[in-house]
């Protein structure tokens, strides 16, 4: 496999805009598929949870919600012509087989484990949401083969793993809270469950709908009624509450919310779309502060930043000027002008310090004068996703073949709604136009 080394973007005026815009586009895609195929292992198909972005990596501790959106970019891969169909087989191949063999309690699986090995790292937890990322991209790919005879063993793995996920385990803590119904955040052989639970809006979207459609004991339609929807207003835009942009970000990889409401007559999308104006609404209005907004740049995200790991967030904080490239790209499936313009200006900021090998770094902040070298591979893939759904909807339509996914919205009580636009965030009442 030979992956283009020259750039597609123009340095001349040539061409129009929206040309322009599309290479970009492309770029970018084409480095972060680059990321998944460079840091999985060829014998496991384990993909790192991050790489240096401008020299040698040495890391090998692999994650795998990383390793699931590197299942997820083989059919990008693929249908850009930047792999041979055969090379994407063997490789999903190679990692579907793999994981059936790792180390998992009920079908969950450890986040941080050796790429080499699959053996634990880090005393990491079965991660309940790293799980079903994992699961996202392996459901993604099994369908993108599924309907080749001579590849449907793809699906069938996908389908394996799927299946031997206990649900109602990490729901009840394997029986131990039989009126629980919000999923614990995971469990570790030191301590069993995790305390936490994901009882607020997250990106937690994700896991509930896959565990409503699971094929085995699926999660009560109460699960998805459970987790609180608390609703926040900045500056006249009213959203539902999470502090990092990735939470509105990562269930929409996947699923695609537009123009339907659940039970409840919440509208996941439009809670997203205003998600995305309050971020660059946010730091137009603290551009005073700090540099970094001041030139334009946003999207607070949980990222790496001048004192580590933080979650950044927006409109509560916290903040010291940190922005994630990713952050802000990822809002082109919401908010296109906004997405494409950040990754022009990103694109457009002088040296090298923010554009390496795999695309943009992870994270910086000019006020600190600080530029991460490291790329993270869940921010990678998340920006792979949306511009390819942004562009041709590939993922959410391979996604929504798979019968699990009408089983999970129909659960959740989703209708679409025919409505004027603006579409308000939450309608109880029931004069919406309901289009089964």
């Amino acid at each position: 496999m030979h992956l283009p080394t020259k750039t597609y973007i123009s340095t001349t005026s040539a061409g129009t805009a929206q040309a322009a815009d599309e290479r970009l586009l492309q770029e970018v895609q084409l480095r972060a598929f680059r990321f998944f195929w460079e840091q999985a292992h060829p014998d496991t198909g384990l993909v790192n949870d991050r790489a240096n972005n401008f020299g040698v990596t040495d890391y090998t501790v692999a994650s795998i919600s990383t390793t699931g959106y590197g299942l997820s970019a083989l059919p990008i891969g693929v249908e850009h012509g930047w792999l041979k169909r055969t090379e994407a087989v063997e490789r999903a191949r190679t990692t579907m087989r793999f994981l059936l063999t790792m180390p998992n309690r009920r079908g969950w699986m450890i986040h941080f484990v050796d790429r080499r090995t699959g053996e634990r790292a880090w005393q990491s937890e079965h991660s309940s949401i790293d799980t079903a990322l994992l699961l996202a991209g392996a459901l993604v790919c099994g369908q993108y083969f599924a309907r080749d005879p001579s590849t449907r063993d793809i699906a069938d793995s996908a389908n394996t793993l799927y299946r031997r996920l206990d649900w109602w385990w990490l729901l009840t803590n394997d029986g131990r809270q039989p009126e629980k119904r919000v999923l614990s955040h995971g469990w570790t052989p030191e301590n069993g469950f995790i305390m936490h639970s994901y009882a607020d809006y997250s990106e937690a979207l994700l896991m509930y709908l896959l565990g409503l459609g699971a094929p085995m004991e699926p999660l009560p339609p109460a699960a998805w009624e459970a987790f609180e929807r608390p609703i926040i207003v900045y500056q006249g835009i009213e959203s539902l509450k999470a502090g990092p942009i990735f939470i509105h970000q990562m269930p929409s990889g996947y699923f695609c919310f537009r123009q339907q409401r659940d039970r409840f007559g919440f509208d996941y999308w439009v809670a997203s779309t205003n998600a995305m104006k309050i971020h660059r609404q946010f730091c137009l209005d603290n551009a005073g502060n700090r540099q970094t907004y001041a030139k334009g740049f946003w999207g607070l995200n949980a990222s790496d930043g001048p004192d580590g790991y933080v979650a950044y967030g927006a409109p509560d904080g916290p903040q010291d000027g940190t922005v994630s490239p990713t952050g802000a790209i990822c809002s082109i499936t919401f908010t296109p002008e906004l997405g494409l313009s950040a990754v022009r200006a990103l694109h457009e900021r002088p040296g090298s310090l923010l554009w390496g090998r795999y695309g943009f770094v992870n994270a910086f902040n000019i006020d600190r004068n600080w530029y991460g070298s490291d790329v993270i591979g869940i921010d990678l893939g998340m920006a792979l996703l949306a511009i390819e759904n942004y562009r041709t909807g590939l993922i959410w339509a391979l996604m929504d073949s798979a019968g699990s996914t009408s089983q999970a919205f129909q659960s959740a009580g989703f209708r679409p709604t025919v409505e004027p636009e603006p579409r308000l965030l939450r309608r109880s009442d029931r004069t919406v136009d309901h289009r089964t």
